[in-house]
């Protein structure tokens, strides 16, 4: 009551007090929801803001938010992650058509028509990479994003977003024809096996590298070692080696003894796990994997002082990047590139050897699609061992390596299954199966699917043990085992062939066969233009039995060289990967 009395005293003396109290309680609303109303969803519901959502978890929580199903590396041993080949899966990978595969996207909330992710940094030292906060809206073509760089103190600080307006921007849905993919076109020029003979010809006559900016005892050393190479004795037989699957076994051989006398390399430690030292042992991206779990273990070749070093190895995990940093259906890899440009740029600032040679006595190991374009630019002058070994696609013959593309089923025993049938009980012509991952192998099926009894030519196997079974032995038992290119050139199913004996049919444009620099692939498979898939029984019942029978023990001759041991054996996988990148630059390096 006596408020009230109050209030009539007021309006009654005409004082317009009451009014500004209104007025400055309606603003007040208009403000919270201008500004809290940016940050609601399209069904009412906001999302946690960044110190909101990071203060109610722990350093190692914050860790998994990229995605719940995310690798738990703090569980796996030192230098060890495997993966049983369905948990690391994307878009992009060429499988066998048997795999039951397990695909995050369905994780996802499909009514929520913006998702809102986190990639936090752990609590690894020397964690120094940007914190990217991704923002994503499902089946929409655009986000509006600017992501702030900054430096991590151990992983445990959050460096805050800045978005456009400081607000969260999602663009209307639009409809478009969506276009055709580079993966799902034929390429444009095409570039022969006999053209990428001469190219590596002219590239040994000709170093394309930089020159250092001061000499170093090294380079001299591996000038010295390439004479040694070039005037090597002559080698006709050889207990270990089968000279008719070499270019030249004389050189190669002189070459891998100054390898294993002299080559010294440094492998950075800076990067945090999972991207760096985080090997994955199994699976279609097991060749990067194994690499790096076999170099960083290695006493041999590493050294832990730079300055002795003839190469310098930065050990990142390409599909770890992917799976890490990648927004799904953002369609959009800038942010990747971005980053192992940051970590370019910090070797290079810390330490001066990257800045000597501008990277050319750097390598690094990538099976992932993606690699050539996240490696672009800032990592230019490296060498480069990748599975995609697209010569359109900025692949460099003479200076990078086809790095193999080898499908390990079990971490522990990377040999299991190993071998195949003799030529006299192989009865089968050819034979193909797996998903219909690009233009190519559609065009194949077209043409072959149920045509021919000789010719077994499939699409996506049934899941299952026994099918899985059935399609080893297939391999087992054919005489030519397909090897169509998927999204991009490279296909594990070459490696696959030589682990089952069978002479592998390359069926890829532009792609450069593994070891091409070492290796004659003419002795142990056949390659053939994608325009030929209507003549492929023809060209390949055109081959002698005498000349099948060759090819069929050169494969099995060549089988050691694409190998993964435990523990490294001469001349196997990891031995002849890490030659390749010694040799080429051996041929690439230059005085001051």
């Amino acid at each position: 009551m006596e408020i009230r009395s109050e209030l009539r005293k007021v309006s009654r003396s005409g004082k317009p007090t009451w009014a500004v109290l209104a007025a400055g309680l309606a603003l007040t609303h208009i403000l919270l929801l201008l500004s809290y109303g940016r940050y609601l969803l399209p069904d009412g519901r906001r999302p946690k803001l960044p110190n909101e959502h990071n203060a109610l978890m722990t350093p190692s929580q914050n860790a998994l938010l990229r995605n719940t199903l995310a690798v738990n590396v703090s569980a796996a041993p030192t230098g060890l992650l495997e993966n049983n080949g369905s948990g690391l899966r994307n878009e992009t990978e060429d499988d066998e058509g048997f795999v039951d595969l397990v695909d995050f996207e369905s994780f996802e909330d499909v009514n929520d028509s913006v998702i809102v992710k986190e990639v936090a940094g752990n609590n690894e030292s020397d964690s120094f990479f940007p914190l990217e906060k991704n923002v994503m809206q499902n089946q929409v073509q655009n986000v509006s994003l600017q992501s702030q760089n900054s430096v991590l103190s151990g992983g445990s600080s959050i460096a805050a977003p800045i978005l456009e307006n400081s607000s969260l921007i999602v663009t209307k849905k639009v409809s478009k024809k969506k276009k055709k993919m580079r993966c799902d076109l034929p390429p444009k020029t095409v570039t022969t096996i006999d053209e990428m003979n001469r190219i590596l010809t002219r590239h040994r006559r000709s170093s394309r590298a930089m020159r250092p900016r001061w000499s170093s005892r090294r380079d001299e050393e591996m000038l010295a070692a390439r004479k040694e190479i070039e005037n090597a004795p002559v080698v006709t037989i050889d207990r270990e080696l089968y000279p008719p699957i070499f270019r030249n076994v004389s050189m190669f051989k002189r070459s891998y003894e100054l390898m294993e006398r002299l080559l010294k390399v440094y492998v950075y430690t800076e990067g945090s796990r999972p991207i760096f030292h985080t090997p994955i042992l199994k699976g279609l991206y097991a060749s990067e994997g194994w690499f790096m779990k076999l170099m960083e273990g290695n006493k041999r070749y590493t050294v832990k002082d730079p300055r002795r070093a003839h190469l310098y190895y930065m050990p990142f995990s390409a599909r770890m990047l992917e799976y890490t940093l990648y927004v799904r259906n953002s369609h959009n890899r800038t942010n990747l590139r971005q980053f192992l440009k940051e970590y370019t740029e910090h070797i290079s600032s810390k330490y001066p050897f990257f800045n000597r040679t501008g990277g050319a006595d750097h390598f690094l190991v990538a099976c992932h699609d993606w690699a050539p374009y996240e490696t672009r630019h800032h990592m230019e002058h490296c060498i480069k061992a990748l599975c995609n070994a697209d010569v359109t696609a900025g692949f460099k013959i003479g200076r990078d390596i086809s790095l193999p593309e080898t499908y390990v089923r079990a971490a522990k025993n990377p040999l299991r299954d190993l071998g195949g049938k003799p030529p006299s009980q192989r009865r089968i012509l050819a034979f193909y199966a797996g998903s219909m991952h690009g233009y190519l192998r559609t065009i194949l099926l077209q043409h072959w699917k149920d045509k021919d009894p000789d010719m077994r030519i499939y699409g996506r196997m049934p899941l299952g043990v026994a099918s899985k079974m059935n399609y080893i032995d297939q391999m087992k038992s054919s005489k030519y085992c397909l090897c169509p290119k998927g999204y991009e050139v490279n296909s594990p199913r070459v490696v696959e062939s030589i682990f089952y004996e069978c002479v592998p049919v390359i069926i890829s444009d532009n792609f450069v066969p593994p070891f091409f620099e070492v290796l004659d692939w003419s002795a142990f498979s056949v390659i053939v233009a994608e325009k030929d898939i209507p003549r492929l029984k023809d060209i390949l019942m055109s081959i002698p039995e005498e000349k099948y029978v060759k090819m069929q023990m050169a494969v099995r001759k060549a089988q050691r060289h694409f190998l993964w041991h435990a523990k490294p054996e001469r001349y196997d996988l990891f031995h002849m990967v890490l030659h390749s990148i010694w040799y080429n630059r051996v041929f690439q390096v230059k005085r001051r």
